[in-house]
C-alpha cells in the first residue's frame, strides 16, 4: 500500500491523498507537479522516473489515511 506522503520533498507544498496533482518514484519520494515538471520527470534522491501518484478516496481514504509525517527539509 502507498504510503500517501501529505507534501513535496522539495518545495512543502501540501498533496492530498483524495486529489490529483502527486508525482512518485518507485521508492514514494514525492513531487508535486510544478517541482516534478522543474525536475524533467526524474527523481533527485533515486534517479528513477516520476509517475503520477493514484489518488485514494471514500472508503478507502477512511479506512487507510495518509501519512501525516512531513517529508519537506527546508
Amino acid at each position: 500500500m502507498l504510503d500517501m506522503r501529505p507534501d513535496c520533498e522539495r518545495c512543502g507544498v501540501d498533496l492530498h491523498a483524495d486529489a490529483p496533482g502527486a508525482f512518485i518514484c518507485s521508492f514514494e519520494c514525492t513531487f508535486c507537479a510544478s517541482c516534478a515538471e522543474a525536475l524533467d520527470d526524474r527523481c533527485p534522491n533515486c534517479g528513477g522516473e516520476l509517475m503520477d501518484r493514484p489518488t485514494r478516496t471514500g472508503k478507502a481514504l477512511a479506512g487507510n489515511p495518509a501519512s501525516t509525517v512531513r517529508h519537506f527539509r527546508a
